[in-house]
């Protein structure tokens, strides 16, 4: 998987500084929130930084392929918004959540089994599928034309970059093998966004020690 991962050259064009820190971890064993993961959860929302340079690189970015990150907003911007108060989701999520807000960086976080062949970062021709739960049902969306998003070729899996991430890839307490994506703009320096994952993974072996890692860093200059 690490090596099939791409960045589309249309989404260069949007933001050449862009680099994501692609990450797989296999032999997972998730579970519900415990005391530890919450920690690691209340420890990142009292050092949170909302003013960090890099959230403001990411609205920039947003506007750049049309969207609105007043309205909806890139991950680590509303993470951080909320980061006194981050609710426990499930052990894997707390752990790149936390990282999340402790290094002002968007990450999201797969599981590896769903996908069906590699992530791409590409613009998107609007007739993708996306799928989500709305009242309750299940529902399909479609990202805007030109929109960037994370997909498969199943359909989109993360819509406006890091925005929203569809149902059928989301991280459950089942999740065994799964993949992440740290993504970072210009003025984020490159050795931050290793550090990240380097504590990203140390989390994940708190949560199973005998996890496999490996990691794949595209773009960056």
């Amino acid at each position: 998987m690490l090596e099939r991962v791409r960045v589309d050259e249309a989404v260069r064009e949007v933001r050449p500084d862009f680099a994501v820190l692609v990450m797989t971890a296999e032999g997972l064993v998730n579970g519900p929130g415990d005391a530890e993961s919450a920690e690691w959860l209340a420890e990142a929302g009292a050092n949170a930084d909302a003013a960090d340079p890099h959230v403001e690189a990411w609205r920039d970015a947003y506007r750049a392929f049309g969207a609105k990150p007043q309205r909806t907003r890139p991950s680590v911007d509303a993470l951080l918004r909320r980061a006194g108060a981050l609710p426990s989701i499930n052990k894997v999520v707390d752990a790149y959540n936390a990282v999340s807000v402790e290094y002002a960086l968007p990450i999201g976080g797969e599981d590896l089994d769903a996908y069906q062949g590699p992530a791409r970062l590409v613009r998107a021709t609007g007739d993708e599928p996306f799928d989500v739960m709305a009242g309750g049902e299940p529902t399909v969306e479609h990202p805007a034309p030109g929109e960037v998003v994370w997909r498969d070729d199943a359909g989109v899996t993360c819509r406006r970059w890091n925005w929203r991430q569809c149902v059928r890839t989301r991280l459950t307490e089942t999740t065994k093998n799964a993949l992440f994506l740290l993504e970072r703009l210009e003025p984020y320096p490159l050795d931050r966004l290793a550090e990240a994952g380097d504590r990203l993974a140390g989390r994940l072996r708190a949560v199973a020690p005998d996890v496999r890692i490996a990691t794949r860093l595209i773009g960056g200059r």
